[in-house]
């Protein structure tokens, strides 16, 4: 009996030494069967426990931000643990990830690291995943969320090309003491976890904040700077230098303040690269600035370049829809909720080379004519990465004859109703290598027989060249129906914001178009647009918003 008894403790306290028994096990990524060079998974593993974190962080190298999961398989918990930077850390708890997936038994997997494996696979957003796992070694691990209740997971495999790999498992004398500890009083909710971790990923730039773009002659400026009877708004805002590959975007939130109609919007750039801004003329007139002169002498001031001057750089052209969020409840109809905002949303990484790491004004026009008018919200994001189509592009103004000084001086650009259309000369200091015209043209005006509603053909010329020709003309109108409550309905049960239009749609962007010029010599060059605009009728006129600026590398 006694011989039992002692059997009976040593293996009672042989298993509890197993089951204390921890594990470093790291994985690698790996697509289209080739290892890639990335910082390594690295988990933590015992008996009802787990950690998952990076090469980096255990190194004591963090890329910040980095999270690190802790799964409490005990209590069916996760805990998320996300370092910010060096002083600032933030943490919440799930109660759903480890019992919300489900997974099918497939058989036997291949040996991995010399243990057999069996293999399980599931369904997220629609992809294929195929876990590989070990029951072996009397644990519960794995890279990610997926796998966790089955065993250690071995091999994790997305859509069959790509996935993580467990590269080594190597056995620890105990659970590390520099490990992440939670500290259940500070945990958020994980909704606002999640915004603030992922907020913590890139550059935020504010801009505006519901700020009212109307027309009010007189109207007080507050710690925005306001323009053309209230219709253009500007601030001045820093901008951080950034690293290679970064990408940037724009964004505009626009609800109607009591304006109903479709206008012409536009979100602009100061450009600082010559003596005279723009600036200079919002503030001492717009008579100040250098004009472009028609052929039947009609002055558009601060609209083309000149030596000496440059017109604002155009980051976005957008369009209001009829009357959103203010005029919801005006009609209502069976099967269409109508949207309480648009958003707008444009990469603007072409201009990083004179934005980053320096203060610039940035301004929004909306043309109109309205008290109440628009309000909008505005931010420049910044985003770290390894490439993008912009990378070490620089930018070079042009031309822009959106009037966004409509209010102040400037008339609406007719100059296209003349053979020759928008002609000028500029200069390159040096020799450039693939040179393009980075190019955004909307035709306005009339009714049914107006530039609006009429597809007319634009034609760039360089140094008397013909580099391109295209039509601009938009057929998707109609899908934005629901962003205009207040749209026109006809009687054939079209409304107006179905039209379509000269490259534009209410409720929309219109996205630039780059154009091939090829390579420039240094020295003077000259570039003309010409398209075919049609004649005035009664007291309305058709004209052309364009705006172009030269990028190179």
């Amino acid at each position: 009996m006694i011989r039992v008894l002692i059997c009976l403790l040593i293996l009672c306290l042989g298993n509890s030494s197993f089951a204390q028994e921890t594990y470093k096990i790291t994985y690698h990524y790996f697509r289209d069967g080739a290892m890639i060079k990335q910082d390594p998974i690295v988990v933590f593993a015992t008996r009802g426990k787990s950690i998952v974190t990076r090469e980096s962080q255990v190194s004591g190298q963090p890329r910040y931000p980095l999270e690190v999961s802790s799964y409490d398989y005990t209590k069916d918990l996760v805990y998320r643990i996300s370092y910010l930077s060096d002083s600032k850390m933030i943490s919440t708890v799930d109660s759903n990830t480890l019992k919300k997936y489900k997974y099918e038994d497939e058989g036997q997997g291949k040996e991995i690291l010399k243990h057999k494996t069996k293999k399980a696979v599931t369904s997220v957003n629609s992809n294929k995943i195929e876990l590989l796992y070990t029951d072996e070694l009397k644990i519960n691990a794995a890279p990610n969320d997926l796998g966790q209740t089955m065993g250690l997971v071995l091999e994790y495999r997305r859509n069959g090309n790509s996935g993580l790999v467990a590269a080594s498992i190597e056995k620890l004398k105990s659970w590390p003491k520099d490990l992440p500890q939670i500290n259940e009083s500070n945990l958020l909710d994980e909704l606002s976890y999640r915004d603030v971790l992922w907020k913590s990923k890139f550059i935020q730039i504010p801009i505006f904040q519901d700020a009212q773009i109307c027309f009010q002659p007189g109207i007080k400026s507050d710690s925005i700077l306001r323009f053309a009877e209230g219709t253009v708004i500007m601030k001045k805002v820093k901008v951080p230098s950034v690293e290679n590959g970064a990408q940037a975007f724009i964004q505009l939130i626009e609800k109607s303040n009591g304006d109903a109609y479709d206008r012409t919007g536009s979100v602009f750039l100061i450009s600082e690269d010559q003596k005279t801004t723009f600036l200079d003329g919002m503030k001492n007139g717009m008579e100040t600035l250098p004009a472009y002169i028609d052929s039947a002498g009609t002055k558009y001031p601060g609209m083309v370049r000149t030596d000496g001057f440059s017109p604002v750089l155009e980051l976005m052209r957008f369009f209001t829809p009829f009357g959103v969020s203010h005029f919801n409840d005006r009609l209502k109809l069976k099967g269409k909720t109508w949207q309480d905002s648009v958003i707008y949303r444009q990469d603007v990484s072409e201009f990083l080379s004179v934005m980053a790491g320096k203060e610039i004004y940035i301004g929004t026009y909306i043309g109109n004519y309205d008290k109440g008018g628009h309000k909008v919200s505005l931010e420049l994001t910044i985003h770290p990465g390894g490439s993008n189509y912009a990378d070490g592009m620089k930018i070079l103004p042009l031309f822009n004859t959106t009037n966004v000084m409509e209010m102040g001086g400037q008339t609406y650009p007719t100059m296209f109703a003349f053979e020759k259309g928008l002609e000028l000369k500029f200069n390159v200091p040096n020799d450039i290598k693939g040179a393009k015209l980075r190019y955004i043209t909307t035709g306005h005006g009339g009714w049914g027989n107006g530039d609006e509603f009429v597809p007319k053909p634009n034609r760039i010329f360089l140094d008397g060249t013909l580099k391109t020709q295209f039509t601009p003309w938009r057929l998707d109108c109609g899908s934005y129906r629901l962003y205009n409550p207040v749209s026109g309905n006809f009687d054939d049960g079209l409304s107006s914001s179905d039209l379509s239009r000269s490259n534009w749609c209410p409720g929309t962007i219109t996205n630039p178009v780059f154009i091939e010029l090829g390579d420039l010599a240094a020295g003077e060059h000259t570039i003309r647009i010409q398209i075919p605009q049609g004649p005035k009728e009664g007291e309305s006129s058709s004209f052309w918003n364009v705006s172009g600026a030269l990028v190179y590398q």
